[in-house]
């Protein structure tokens, strides 16, 4: 297998541990494959000849289908694996299955699982790279990456932003990923939700927590809106739906009333009527099909990197001169 350079690692398991350089290579190889997806045929050479195995535990949409055009769109050979059609129903470890999979040859596996450090836990176990595309309430790297990319894109910078996490904080692995991404680049970072939402001391991250949501959108710049995790609650957290709205959902009236420009963020898949309303989904502020678009060039760069790609070659294997 081809080293991986010393800017990234060998495994992408969270955002915790990586500096501003390294965060900033990623975002920076990101950039020239945007325009890929862009062509009429979306496909450069840099991955031919690697597989790799797409191990999803957990149901997924837009992080699974990003991931899988990433790979096709680098040349990657790929193997999608879902929990309830494999040995793993039987009783099968993720070790064993893993260990399999690595017997016929594997280069990199992209795993979602609902146990916190489960990632961490395989890349310690095999050779091949692991990519966590999210574990329990643990972090989601790779949608903390394109976040980061997005609110840059848009604004210009990620330092000196003031940037607040508005919603479901305790179950949410996006929310960690951000906070962790967005401190480590220089910006201000808050949460606001119900306190039966909110994780114990969270204030040690390093964050300001606003207990009203017209608070956080007064003194924000951005605002990243989080679902509510509903399958991952057992008990009444919330007194219901309409309740959570009324007290907590950013809707267009709270955001004019604040008489300020905001760039509204959202991971999906979104609540309509619950922490977001439509007139806001759908609106100028908006910037959420950009994160969908950004997540595709975000996930190429770090398959990319693993793989043994140099950062400084990215322009020239968008042209599908330089491979990995």
């Amino acid at each position: 297998m081809t080293p991986t350079p010393a800017a990234l690692g060998k495994d992408l398991v969270g955002l915790q541990y990586l500096s501003a350089d390294q965060l900033r290579t990623i975002l920076d190889t990101a950039e020239p494959f945007k325009e890929i997806s862009e062509r009429r045929i979306k496909k450069v050479p840099v991955l031919r000849g690697k597989t790799i195995v797409n191990l999803f535990f957990e149901a997924s949409t837009r992080t699974r289908i990003s991931f899988e055009f990433a790979e096709k769109r680098l040349s990657a050979d790929t193997v999608n694996i879902v929990a309830a059609g494999s040995s793993i129903s039987k009783g099968e470890t993720l070790v064993d299955t893993a260990r399999n999979l690595e017997a016929m040859r594997i280069d990199m596996v992209v795993m979602r699982h609902p146990a916190s450090g489960a990632a961490q836990f395989l890349a310690d176990r095999i050779p091949s790279n692991v990519v966590n595309a999210g574990d329990g309430r643990h972090e989601h790297p790779t949608q903390g990456l394109l976040d980061l990319l997005t609110i840059r894109d848009r604004m210009g910078r990620v330092e000196g932003l003031k940037v607040c996490i508005v919603g479901d904080i305790l179950h949410s692995r996006v929310a960690r990923s951000n906070i962790y991404g967005l401190l480590t680049l220089g910006a201000e970072v808050a949460v606001c939700g119900p306190p039966t939402l909110m994780p114990p001391a969270v204030q040690e991250l390093g964050v300001q927590v606003f207990t009203r949501v017209e608070e956080a959108i007064e003194w924000s710049d951005v605002l990243n809106v989080l679902r509510l995790q509903l399958e991952r609650m057992e008990a009444g957290y919330v007194p219901s739906l309409r309740e959570y709205n009324r007290i907590w959902g950013v809707s267009n009236a709270r955001l004019e009333a604040a008489k300020k420009d905001l760039l509204v963020l959202h991971p999906g898949p979104m609540n309509r009527g619950v922490e977001i309303d439509s007139d806001v989904a759908d609106g100028p502020r908006s910037v959420i099909l950009d994160q969908v678009t950004n997540g595709v060039a975000v996930r190429m760069a770090v398959l990319y990197l693993l793989a043994g790609g140099q950062p400084e070659r990215a322009e020239a294997a968008k042209q599908g001169g330089g491979d990995a």
